[in-house]
């Protein structure tokens, strides 16, 4: 393994409040419920440009807006096998295979591109939406970006990217 910087990266201010439930590989749920969700990250580059890894100033504007996008919304993983997820009006349609029937103002709801709001899929949904924004605005790609979501002191899942070289 060759050598390599790393950044890490906490404020007070990563954080989001969300509700969710888990659909479980039999189909069934868990119960709606929320979590007070904090965030860090861990950019890592073999070389330093500017004698940095990547400007602190530039990357907590983007980890705070993906946050902020999370923030007192229903997320609900649109690419789950066992859920129906129609519109209907202004609201979201969600059938479970238990039967139960939510209909949630869209407004109040964010349906992630992912299979279930884990918090292991959370925290690598954050990563590919922090990925996505650095590249489009610094052109800059981490050698490996690692994505910490915490779900209640104590508790958290870690996704790690690592770029293909």
């Amino acid at each position: 393994m060759s050598p390599s910087f790393s950044i890490k990266v906490y404020k007070q201010y990563f954080n989001f409040a969300s509700s969710h439930f888990m659909i479980f590989e039999n189909g069934t749920r868990e119960p709606l419920h929320g979590h007070n969700y904090r965030v860090q990250i861990k950019g890592e580059a073999p070389e330093l440009a500017g004698d940095m890894v990547f400007d602190f100033l530039d990357i907590k504007p983007i980890v705070r807006e993906v946050c902020d996008s999370l923030d007192h919304k229903l997320l609900i993983p649109k690419d789950n096998k066992f859920l129906k997820i129609y519109t209907e009006k202004k609201n979201y349609v969600i059938e479970t295979p238990d039967e139960s029937y939510f209909s949630i103002p869209m407004s109040d709801t964010l349906l992630l591109p992912i299979l279930n709001t884990s918090a292991e899929r959370i925290a690598m949904y954050i990563s590919e939406e922090i990925r996505k924004k650095v590249l489009s605005k610094f052109q800059y790609s981490f050698t490996s970006l690692e994505v910490e979501v915490e779900e209640t002191p104590g508790q958290s899942a870690v996704f790690l990217h690592r770029e293909q070289l």
